[in-house]
């Protein structure tokens, strides 16, 4: 519902536009005058401002000057009695959108200010579209025959058009935020905007400005009047990455737009009702962070409502020769290869992949542009991956010719003495830490680390 401002010191103006436009659906609020409509702008952001030229002590063109100081993305339409090609022009020059003189007819109202809105939400689109593009890049990534990654998908289906807030746990680099794209595109409202931000790329002070939006003079460098990200993803999903990062002050601002749908703007003072579902994700264990002190507990239950996890690429190996394909097949312009050898196959599913599909997708187009036939051999394969051996479930003999990746060895080998002591102590956590001579916190941490 687009948020119109009328200013006229004319009562019967005021009303008269007043009852037109709620008619045709707007939220319409009215000021006397140019000092209550300056006051108004101030509290609140409106889409448009429909004001008379002439009033006594700010008129119409020293408001049209303030609204867009205060408030650049409001549209403003002048109307007098008085007209001159020189008011008009004045008002045009200045950023009006248009320009009506009375007497004039509803319906010219009703139209002029129907192309006003639309050229509003047009340029709301174009900037969410811009931000769509950047998030959709790489979401046809998003695949994998694994029965773990086919249970996701069955996930993401059954919870798309419930508004459920989602939590996608997973290591950096196995796609949470396409998990994230997903859900939203396979939704109802998947035409409405999907806005993503990483909470973790920005400071705390800059992140709830972001997040809330904030009125003109809240803190220094702030402008004018300017929306949040849960404004522009209004009616649809936003995503929160690396939610973990985020403070505990902010944490309490994010509880409360979950469970009461409102939130105030940075120095605002007036409460903002958005419709938004709100996913988030983490490449931490927020359960620990929780038993740490780390994140909020409420916070963690109204964000885990439906759990997502996304397995790393070494425990879905059976993923990587479809994955493979696919990134050939999405470099295919830039050189003649066409498939990899037997070979380089093998040693690319021996490697543990740390950064998971974002770093196989990098080294196969690192291979493309190193290869110059139509076949990757294992000369093209990057030494990150050609360095590192397997990764054995037991103590080897000796270390392999390829080598071996110890940092996996030694948390394996610790997974399995956890398995074995809570094993032999029949589920009995302290008495398990007393058998490896650990505190039950010590123990409690390590369990947490390997969820």
């Amino acid at each position: 519902m687009a948020k119109i401002l009328i200013v006229d010191d004319e009562q019967s103006m005021r009303e008269m536009l007043s009852l037109l436009l709620r008619k045709e659906g707007y939220a319409v609020a009215v000021a006397a005058n140019g000092e209550a409509a300056i006051s108004a702008i101030q509290n609140e952001i409106y889409d448009l401002v429909i004001t008379d030229i002439k009033m006594p002590r700010v008129g119409g063109i020293a408001l049209l000057k303030t609204v867009k100081e205060i408030s650049p993305d409001t549209i403003v339409i002048v109307i007098t009695a008085y007209a001159t090609t020189e008011t008009a022009v004045d008002a045009m020059k200045l950023g009006a959108y248009d320009y009506i003189t009375k007497p004039f007819k509803n319906e010219e109202i009703r139209l002029i200010v129907q192309k006003a809105l639309e050229k509003q939400i047009l340029r709301k689109e174009n900037i969410l579209l811009r931000r769509e593009i950047e998030s959709r890049a790489g979401f046809e990534n998003f695949i994998g025959k694994s029965s773990v990654m086919q249970r996701i998908f069955d996930t993401i289906r059954q919870v798309a058009d419930s508004k459920s807030t989602v939590l996608i746990t997973g290591e950096s680099g196995t796609g949470k935020e396409l998990v994230a794209r997903a859900i939203h595109d396979q939704s109802s409202p998947k035409q409405k905007p999907f806005v993503a931000i990483n909470c973790g790329a920005l400071p705390e002070t800059l992140l709830e400005s972001e997040l809330f939006g904030y009125m003109k003079g809240a803190f220094t460098g702030a402008t004018a009047n300017k929306q949040g990200l849960f404004e522009a993803a209004n009616g649809g999903t936003i995503f929160l990455d690396e939610i973990s990062a985020t403070s505990p002050a902010l944490q309490i601002k994010l509880l409360r737009v979950i469970q009461e749908r409102s939130f105030k703007r940075v120095g605002g003072t007036v409460d903002i009702t958005v419709d938004v579902r709100v996913i988030a994700a983490s490449n931490r264990n927020l359960l620990a962070d929780v038993a740490n002190g780390l994140f909020r507990e409420d916070l963690y239950y109204r964000l885990n409502v439906i759990p997502i996890n996304i397995p790393p690429l070494r425990d879905r190996k059976e993923d990587i020769p479809l994955l493979l394909e696919h990134f050939l097949k999405k470099n295919a312009g830039r050189s003649a290869v066409k498939k990899i050898s037997s070979d380089a196959l093998e040693m690319l599913m021996r490697h543990r992949w740390p950064g998971n599909v974002r770093e196989l997708e990098n080294a196969v187009e690192r291979m493309v542009i190193m290869t110059t036939g139509d076949l990757i051999t294992t000369e093209q394969i990057p030494d990150s991956v050609r360095q590192v051996g397997q990764c054995p479930d037991l103590l080897p003999l000796d270390i392999p010719e390829d080598g071996i990746d110890l940092e996996c060895l030694l948390q394996n080998a610790e997974k399995t003495i956890l398995h074995k002591a809570l094993s032999r102590t029949n589920g009995n956590k302290t008495e398990a830490a007393k058998l490896l001579g650990l505190s039950f916190r010590s123990f409690r941490h390590r369990l947490h680390k390997y969820e």
